[in-house]
């Protein structure tokens, strides 16, 4: 057996009676000893109040140890958790302390309750009993003392000097430790402890018996109780168990709640994600609906105003854009007429330039040539304004694309200059002249500014199934920083290239021929130097190519 805790004097009572010839009555001894009660009484009280400090106090550091919750399955999934963990916190704290609470109100009225039954019982019993006792007084006084208690499973034990006695069906005397026999023998206050045996556990009563009225004070006589306690403990055990069945309807409710609150706190945000996403598709109309005050309306609000100032500031860049755009078309094609003219007059001159002297032969050169140069910058933001303003048409045709390369190729006197790579049967559905474009484009810039050999190979894809045409050169490459500009307007790589025969709008007109048959065009620097431009396209355009935007939406 072990003991459940230190042997304490009653708080409320004083001593037991004492028996003398006269009726019993209070013994002078009392007095102190009720101080002595009292004193015992506090001081037990003071060390629980310390414990349940030391109790909160762990409590409150085993919640701020508590560790940060996890990244769990997003917003949805952590406010779940988080509630669960204040469900479980919750129930479990509260659990506990509605336990011990019970707990100890239970045990503190029965073992109240027994020890004023048996200080009256003895009170009664007593006084018929003379001092010195034999052994056959003590068996007389415990059978006495348990006679009206023996449904209880009482044991009482009577003790005089070194005789002993018990009697009832209670638990076994073994269980009265010796501590507690030395207080009752030396004290004149009821003394009780908790035992845990293993039937359970049990209360153990010692009362001394004293002279009323006798400076003497102790008589020598004390009486023991033994109870078990096994109603306590299964009111106890059915309480933790009532807290054990409510913990997971507790947590059921709040994971329940969770979702409830979880869903009408993400619906906003769950808008607003879809309403990024249209934006981000090109829906700059996109508008939430403000409810409420709070944050979450506030975000909504912001997000609209940005809204509104976005659209307005892409709707004034468009303006601005189409402005530009028109002012191109209309300048080239306002020079259209005057530069056939010019260019008509710049032929005949040159025809007759030998006759000219020296000078005069270069200048009608050097104007010949400006002429042309000007006439191919006004045709090519022509293309490009037909672009811009989707009057693009797409006359696509079933080509031998080896055949349609090697025209292009002879066609400006590059056969000998370029190294070739045309496997026969390559066949796609493509405009023949804005492949044409591609092409040219594509080898006059790596003539231009690569350096032999130049080398064009056409070869078909698998997977997508297509078709790709790819020139290289040898020459020193792009710039890392200019390969992502290549196919913008007017871009030019290097500082040397500011002033040449291109207009800038070469690769821009090939990147728009090349996605009008919804194909793709990189460039890239080879490892062993040079640059690689790759074109891709599908064996067929697209349904909607050379479609204006309106006619496509």
């Amino acid at each position: 057996m072990r003991s459940a805790g230190p042997p304490r004097a009653h708080r409320d009572r004083a001593p037991g009676p004492t028996r003398t010839q006269a009726p019993p009555t209070t013994s002078p001894a009392a007095a102190p000893a009720d101080q002595e009660a009292t004193a015992d009484s506090e001081a037990t009280t003071d060390t629980e109040a310390v414990a349940d400090q030391e109790t909160t106090a762990e409590q409150e550091a085993a919640v701020s140890r508590r560790p940060r919750l996890p990244s769990f399955g997003g917003l949805r999934g952590r406010m779940v958790l988080a509630f669960a963990l204040v469900a479980v916190v919750s129930a479990l704290g509260t659990g506990a302390l509605t336990f011990r609470e019970a707990r100890n109100g239970l045990l503190q009225r029965s073992q109240d309750g027994v020890v004023d039954q048996f200080r009256d019982e003895v009170g009664q019993v007593v006084p018929g009993f003379a001092t010195p006792a034999g052994q056959d007084t003590l068996t007389e006084l415990a059978s006495r003392l348990v006679s009206g208690h023996r449904a209880q499973s009482w044991r009482v034990v009577a003790t005089y000097g070194g005789l002993r006695a018990d009697a009832g069906n209670g638990p076994a005397p073994e269980l009265i430790g010796r501590e507690l026999r030395g207080r009752v023998e030396t004290h004149s206050v009821a003394v009780f402890q908790r035992v845990r045996a293993r039937s359970g556990t049990v209360l153990v009563v010692g009362l001394p018996v004293t002279y009323a009225g006798d400076s003497r004070g102790l008589s020598g006589l004390s009486v023991y109780l033994i109870v078990p306690q096994s109603g306590e403990e299964a009111y106890v055990a059915a309480l933790v168990s009532a807290v054990e069945r409510a913990a997971l309807p507790s947590l059921g409710l709040a994971v329940l709640l969770a979702l409830l609150l979880a869903r009408g706190v993400l619906r906003p945000v769950r808008e607003l994600r879809g309403a990024q996403r249209r934006m981000a598709e090109g829906d700059l109309g996109t508008r939430l609906r403000v409810q409420g005050s709070d944050e979450l309306a506030g975000l909504a609000g912001a997000f609209n105003e940005t809204a509104a100032a976005l659209e307005k500031s892409v709707a004034e860049l468009r303006r601005m854009e189409a402005r530009a755009r028109r002012f191109a078309a209309d300048v080239s094609h306002e020079l259209r007429t005057p530069l056939a003219a010019m260019t008509a007059v710049t032929d005949v001159l040159a025809e007759e330039a030998p006759r000219f002297d020296e000078d005069t032969a270069d200048a009608v050169r050097l104007v010949t040539e400006e002429t042309m140069r000007l006439a191919r910058l006004v045709e090519d933001l022509m293309e490009i304004s037909r672009f811009d303003a989707g009057a693009v048409e797409l006359h696509a045709d079933d080509l031998d694309l080896a055949e349609s390369v090697r025209r292009t190729l002879s066609t400006r006197g590059w056969t000998g200059r370029v190294e070739t790579e045309l496997p026969a049967g390559v066949r796609a559905r493509v405009d023949p002249r804005r492949l044409d474009v591609v092409v040219a484009n594509l080898v006059g810039n790596a003539l231009k500014h690569g350096a032999a050999p130049v080398r064009l190979a056409l070869r078909p894809l698998p997977s997508p199934r297509g078709v790709e045409i790819e020139v290289s050169d040898r020459g020193p490459g792009v710039p890392e920083a200019a390969l992502p500009h290549l196919f913008d307007r007017f871009f030019k790589a290097g500082a040397a290239r500011t002033r040449s025969e291109s207009s800038g709008l070469g690769l821009a007109i090939t990147h728009e021929n090349v996605r009008l048959h919804g194909g793709a065009v990189t460039a890239a620097n080879r490892p062993d130097g040079g640059a690689v431009f790759t074109v891709r396209l599908p064996l067929a355009p697209p349904e909607d190519a050379g479609k204006t935007p309106e006619a496509r939406a």
